[in-house]
C-alpha cells in the first residue's frame, strides 16, 4: 500500500496560506539577520513590518539558509505521522537551504524523504511545490509526485524587473547581470531565473516599458501551452503589480492566477519595487 505523501517547502515559495492548508504543505523559514537579530522569514518578521523599515534603515539586512533544527523538527513530525516526504526548496545557486535539508535527512536516517532543487524561488518554486502537493492529494506515490515536480520545473519560468540592481549586486545574486551594474542609471532591467540564478534578459529605459515588455515575454513563452498557471509577485509595489495582473490575465486565460507579496528574505536581495511574473504550463 502506498504511503501518503506530505510536501515541505521553504518560505520563499509564497504559496498563499489557504493553499498551504488545503494541501498540507509545511513551510520551513529561511532567516533574515538585521542589526544582530535573527528573524524567521514570514514568522518573526512580515512584509508589512519589513519594507517600511527597509526604506528608512541606515543598515541593511542579510539573509541565511533555513536552520537544521527547523528541518529536523518538520521532518520528524511528518515521519511520526506516517508520511513519505517530498521536499522542494529554493535554488541551490541562491541558498544553501538544500544542503541543510539533505543534512536533516541524513541525520534522521530516513530513506523516504526526497529533496528537489527547484532551481528557482518565489512562485516558480511555489508552482513546483503545489504540483507535488496536488499529486499527493490525489494519491500519488513519493516517486510519482517527485517526477511531476521535476516536470513542473522544466515547464515553468520566472521573470522579474527591479528598480535597481544594487540589492542583487550586494547580495551576490545578480548572475550575468553584473555587467549592467554601475552603468545602469536610467536603465530598468528585465531579468529571469535561468539555471538557478538571476540572469539578464533585456534592458529598457522606463519601468512602464519594462513591465509591458515582461508581459510580452511571458505571453510569448506560454503561447499554445495550456493549461497555464500564473502568479504575480511584488515587493512593496502592489498597485503596479495589480496593473500587471489585470493586463496579462486576459491575454493568457490561465487556469489559476495567484497574487503574492514577496517575503523579507527575497526582498533583501531584490529590493523595494520589484515585480515578478511566474508561470507554469502544460501541467
Amino acid at each position: 500500500m502506498t504511503k501518503p505523501v506530505a510536501v515541505v517547502t521553504d518560505s520563499t515559495s509564497y504559496i498563499p496560506q489557504e493553499l498551504r492548508e488545503k494541501y498540507n504543505i509545511s513551510v520551513v523559514p529561511l532567516l533574515v539577520i538585521w542589526d544582530g537579530v535573527t528573524y524567521r522569514d514570514g514568522i518573526d518578521i512580515t512584509p508589512e513590518e519589513f519594507y517600511p523599515r527597509l526604506a528608512t534603515s541606515k543598515t541593511l539586512p542579510t539573509s541565511s539558509q533555513a536552520s537544521l533544527k527547523d528541518f529536523m523538527d518538520t521532518f520528524s513530525r511528518l515521519l511520526d505521522e506516517g508520511y513519505d516526504i517530498l521536499t522542494v526548496v529554493i535554488s541551490s545557486r541562491m541558498s544553501g537551504t538544500i544542503k541543510v535539508a539533505e543534512q536533516a535527512k541524513q541525520e534522521l536516517g530516513a530513506d523516504n524523504i526526497e529533496i528537489v532543487d527547484s532551481l528557482s524561488t518565489a512562485m516558480q518554486l511555489g508552482f513546483q511545490t503545489l504540483t507535488g502537493a496536488r499529486a499527493a492529494a490525489d494519491g500519488a506515490s513519493l516517486a510519482e509526485a517527485k517526477a511531476l515536480v521535476e516536470k513542473a520545473r522544466e515547464n515553468s519560468g520566472f521573470l522579474l524587473t527591479v528598480k535597481t540592481l544594487e540589492f542583487l549586486h550586494r547580495g551576490g545574486r545578480i548572475g550575468g547581470a553584473s555587467r549592467w551594474f554601475g552603468t545602469a542609471l536610467g536603465i530598468k532591467p528585465i531579468l529571469e531565473v535561468r539555471d538557478g540564478r538571476v540572469e539578464p534578459l533585456e534592458k529598457v529605459r522606463t519601468q512602464r516599458r519594462a513591465l509591458r515588455r515582461m508581459i510580452e515575454i511571458a505571453v510569448e513563452r506560454t503561447r499554445g501551452r495550456h493549461p497555464i498557471h500564473l502568479a504575480i509577485g511584488h515587493i512593496n509595489a502592489e498597485e503596479k503589480a495589480r496593473e500587471v495582473m489585470e493586463q496579462i490575465t486576459p491575454m493568457l486565460e490561465p487556469e489559476e492566477v495567484l497574487f503574492t507579496t514577496v517575503s523579507p528574505v527575497v526582498g533583501t536581495h531584490v529590493g523595494p519595487g520589484g515585480i515578478g511574473i511566474a508561470y507554469m504550463t502544460g501541467i
